[in-house]
């Protein structure tokens, strides 16, 4: 041993971030390479990798920092934005997150590293906090079906117009009204979307809504600008000439405003934000959606339902999920994937620390700040807009560059895009402080107004600025789970015992295929909760988003880097969002070059579902491309189709690797066919954690990818949401990025629409992957692909003769996810996948990704994050599960009778006096002795699924329904 003193920066070396982030060291990785047959991870590149797309260069995104450093420049980069108090409204507003829910849940990796609730019996914590959410908005919006929330109030919009259509009894109609005070980026993205299904777009004031010829509008309540009108007999006018009606409301002043519901709307939509989820810069934030129970079948995105498991006890899931994507394809009623899960529970979590008494009491003061202050404003016979408001008062000046200008010298933002006038709009920070400053604003220092005299005069006279009509009159939130838990020790308790219900990242591995679940480092997530980056709302001047500017700027210039394209736009907010954004961009540019007629996208049977249904809403005609046996595409099929349709190609979507999980061979030649044919390649980045360092879609020669924040790039799943989908392109897409109305991007062409509500997305996640990727550098996120290619084959070696392994590549490798086939073993046993998915439970652990992309089968993907002894127990557990198949198989154990069938043994199964089956309870519930140590029981047995689709309540039922339910 070297008695040689080590320098400084070997001393540095144990605070690495790569190590902590990659869960194999380098013992465990020389064993798993040795037990896979590989001398190193270099040679298992070229063992799986095609040697013709391999990078012949480094990663250029810098060396890896610390995560103290790394903070350290964020910090500082972070201190460049300018927090302002903000009264710009436009649907986003300032809030106070309840420290118990800020702490607790955004802060919580029990919440934030949960998976969407495909397997609910691991998940009804947040399935529950989930059908909180969509009691609060039934109650809200007065109509009797919600869903488990959207991604903004914008594309909410845009899906409202697309229900609309799908149930519109006018069929001949073309034509979808907005009406003139909608917000404006919410015209935009409804514009956006209008264009690509072919629809018009008429906007004018609401009233004129009935006299078009159309199948839907949008109204907004109260408008854009402040004003509140009655609009049931324009609702009702609408009705008559068979449209449909959209309402987009705020949140907030439903609990003092008469519902939409109640006005006649046929769906109610908005923003959940001002329910204590800060404004994050545009996100993200969680959107609800309510209708009519008879358009159930045409509702966008998920919605959770009570069932009842196999005791008979009330049990929640994702309700009619024969509307999903992955199954419905291009039939699909859109192509959302990712809801905001984690938002929605905050806004929940708000909802109910607050009851119905508290949000009252939220509501009416923040309407008595904007009745003082236009009180005020009317005793010096300042002009306003309307009589009329709930919290935004839209001021009539002279000069109002001037009036601005005193503004922010104040350090107060106001709405600036106003003809004529400027809107300022309160919310529950807004104190008497804040109105003092806002009439020195319009009427000078020496304004001469006591804030408290115009309240007792308010208070005297009564507010006349809600019309006696539009008052609410019915009760919300009268369901128990919004009476019970206003103090903070009653509060943390019930959030706690929601998280005990769910299997996260903190308790073991999620090992799904295609949706990588890997480390969300605490040092990635610590940013998202600073105010420079939580409290700036997403229009706000761009001289006062300087730190964001330069945070947003330095990591697409890495993701630039990591994908080998030209340009990146960071606006769409899901993976979905940039599916639609990437086709939008090359429907665009067909149109540039006269060839709008180009109509045709060519997907791989096994593709993602989102694939077709994002192809749909750009109303792209599919053509299915078939594989071949070893699951690649085959290349003579693409080859043909794309001749019969050449002078109609618009693009292919191909994902890689396949999603099969392996690296194609052809991948080149699949892209140089689609250029021959004059076509485009979208190259889905849902695999891009195979890629990082060790290939991209832009060296393979693809046109456009989306990269998957929340996979890649380590933001977390949240139980669904949230997710960032920004697009890299090559050059000749760039013109053709997303636009914004509100705040214009640079390098991108005027006219073109937006696909979010915010112009950069869900940008207060973003500082998650700038710290992953300022804290791996260019070799720890090559080293991170490599092992996660590593433990891919290593489980695919450990399984291969108790499972076969579907499909292989090169050298019989697999890439960063193995499919075993479980086919065979339920032909000769009876036991079906999801008695395996459900048998996982009872060992820890959630089940991989199941029967997709082939029926019958399991995806498995460990990702680099798992070391080599979580691997082990997940692969014991796999193992003693088949040797349970065998029992089956043998006749040892009763086709019905035995674990699997059972599976997940809840702790009332184990303490059942009544216990009657012919294997022991220990079996049942600590099949092997690993369990014991970290034992996490499933909170209720196997879910019926047939009784939820069948008794559909998406609302919280009363303890006397549990009850019933339960006998």
């Amino acid at each position: 041993m070297s008695n040689q003193t080590p320098t400084l920066a070997q001393l540095e070396q144990p605070f690495d971030f790569v190590r902590r982030h990659i869960g194999p060291g380098q013992p465990e990785i020389a064993a798993m390479l040795d037990t896979i047959g590989a001398t190193s991870l270099d040679d298992l590149m070229e063992q799986t990798v095609p040697a013709k797309i391999r990078l012949p260069e480094p990663l250029n995104v810098g060396k890896a920092e610390t995560e103290v450093d790394a903070l350290t420049q964020l910090k500082a980069v972070a201190s460049k934005n300018k927090v302002m108090r903000s009264f710009i409204g436009m649907g986003y507003t300032d809030t106070h997150t309840p420290n118990v829910i800020l702490r607790n849940v955004l802060e919580n990796p029990g919440w934030y590293t949960a998976y969407t609730p495909y397997q609910p019996e691991i998940a009804q914590g947040r399935l529950q906090a989930i059908l909180n959410f969509q009691q609060v908005t039934i109650d809200l919006t007065g109509l009797p079906l919600a869903s488990a929330s959207l991604l903004d109030e914008a594309t909410a919009a845009a899906e409202a117009m697309g229900l609309a259509k799908r149930v519109s009894k006018n069929k001949k109609a073309n034509a979808f009204f907005i009406a003139d005070n909608v917000h404006p980026q919410t015209r935009d993205v409804v514009e956006t979307r209008a264009e690509m299904f072919g629809f018009e777009i008429i906007t004018g004031p609401a009233a004129e809504a009935p006299d078009h010829d159309i199948f839907g509008a949008l109204l907004q309540y109260p408008g854009t600008t402040g004003e509140i009108t009655d609009i049931s007999d324009i609702i009702a006018a609408v009705q008559s000439n068979k449209g449909i009606v959209a309402v987009a409301a705020d949140i907030m002043s439903l609990v003092l405003l008469k519902s939409p519901g109640e006005l006649g709307a046929d769906v109610v939509l908005g923003s959940a934000q001002r329910f204590g989820v800060p404004m994050g810069y545009g996100g993200p934030h969680a959107a609800f959606f309510a209708t009519r129970d008879e358009y159930k079948r045409s509702l966008p995105g998920r919605i959770i339902g009570v069932s009842k498991d196999t005791r008979g006890n009330p049990a929640l899931r994702m309700a009619l999920q024969t509307r999903e994507q992955h199954i419905r394809r291009e039939k699909a009623n859109s192509n959302i994937c990712t809801a905001q899960v984690l938002l929605a529970n905050m806004a929940s979590f708000y909802a109910v620390y607050h009851g119905p008494v508290g949000l009252k009491v939220i509501a009416q003061r923040i309407h008595r700040m904007a009745d003082i202050f236009a009180k005020a404003l009317q005793q010096k016979e300042i002009g306003l807009l309307h009589n009329t408001w709930f919290d935004t008062v839209g001021v009539v000046v002279d000069d109002k560059e001037a009036v601005l200008k005193r503004a922010i010298d104040m350090g107060l933002n106001l709405r600036a895009d106003l003809n004529g006038a400027v809107g300022v709009t309160m919310d529950e920070t807004t104190t008497r402080n804040d109105i003092d400053a806002l009439l020195k604003v319009f009427l000078g220092d020496d304004h001469g107004i006591a804030v408290d005299d115009i309240d007792a005069i308010v208070t005297t006279q009564g507010s006349q600025s809600i019309p006696a009509d539009l008052n609410r009159t019915t009760p919300i939130l009268t369901h128990e789970v919004f009476n019970k838990y206003h103090s903070e020790t009653e509060m943390l308790r019930y959030i706690k015992s929601l998280e005990d219900k769910d299997l996260a990242l903190n308790h073991s591995m999620i090992s799904l295929g295609s949706c990588t679940m890997k480390l969300n480092a605490t040092a990635e997530m610590i940013p998202v909760t600073w105010p420079e980056f939580g409290k700036l709302h997403p229009f706000a001047p761009l001289d006062q988003a300087q730190g964001y500017a330069e945070m947003i700027a330095e990591l697409s210039e890495w993701l630039i880097n990591i994908t080998g394209y030209d340009a990146l736009s960071m606006q769409p907010n899901s993976g979905a969002q940039g599916e639609y954004a990437g086709l939008l961009a090359i429907q665009r540019y067909h149109a540039s070059r006269g060839e709008a007629h180009r109509n045709v996208c060519l997907i791989p049977s096994s593709a993602h579902g989102t694939n077709p249904a994002s192809a749909q809403m750009v109303s792209l005609k599919v053509v299915v491309v078939n594989c071949d046996k070893d699951g690649n595409v085959d290349l003579a099929d693409l080859r043909k189709k794309a001749a019969d349709v050449a002078e109609n190609l618009s693009c292919a979507m191909i994902t890689y690797p396949s999603t099969h999980g392996v690296y194609e061979e052809t991948i080149r030649e699949i892209c140089d066919i689609m250029h021959e044919f004059g076509g485009q390649v979208y190259l889905d980045g849902a695999n891009m954690n195979a890629q990082v360092g060790i290939t991209s879609p832009g060296f393979i020669g693809a046109d456009v990818s989306h990269l998957n924040l929340h996979k890649t790039f380590c933001i977390p799943h949240g139980g669904g949401g949230p997710g960032m989908g920004p697009i890299g392109v090559k050059k000749h897409l760039e013109p053709f990025l997303p636009n914004h109305t509100v705040i214009k991007i640079d390098n991108t062409g005027d006219d073109n629409g937006a696909v979010s509500a915010a112009p950069w997305g869900s940008a207060s996640i973003l500082p998650i992957s700038y710290m992953y990727i300022k804290m791996m550098g260019g070799e720890g996120l090559k080293k991170a692909t490599e092992v996660a290619i590593l433990n891919a084959n290593y489980i695919a070696r450990k399984l291969e003769g108790h499972y076969p392994i579907l499909y292989k590549g090169r050298n019989g490798r697999v890439a960063h996810e193995c499919i075993i086939d479980l086919r065979p073993l339920k032909e000769a046993s009876g036991v079906s996948e999801m008695d395996i998915a459900k048998r996982l439970n009872d060992y820890g652990f959630h089940a991989p990704t199941m029967s997709f992309p082939v029926a019958g089968t399991l995806m498995i993907e460990p990702t680099e994050s798992e070391a080599q002894v979580e691997l082990d127990r997940f692969i014991e557990a796999m193992i003693h599960i088949r040797e349970e198949i065998a029992k089956v198989e043998s006749g040892e154990w009763d086709a019905t009778d035995n674990p699997l069938h059972n599976a997940p043994h809840t702790l009332l199964d184990i303490c059942d006096n009544d216990w009657n089956r012919s294997y022991d309870r220990k079996l049942a519930a600590y099949p092997v002795p690993a369990v014991a140590r970290n034992k996490f029981w499933p909170s209720v047995n196997r879910i019926d699924d047939v009784y939820g689709d069948r008794n559909l309540i998406c609302s919280c039922p009363d303890l006397d329904s549990y009850r019933e339910m339960g006998e």
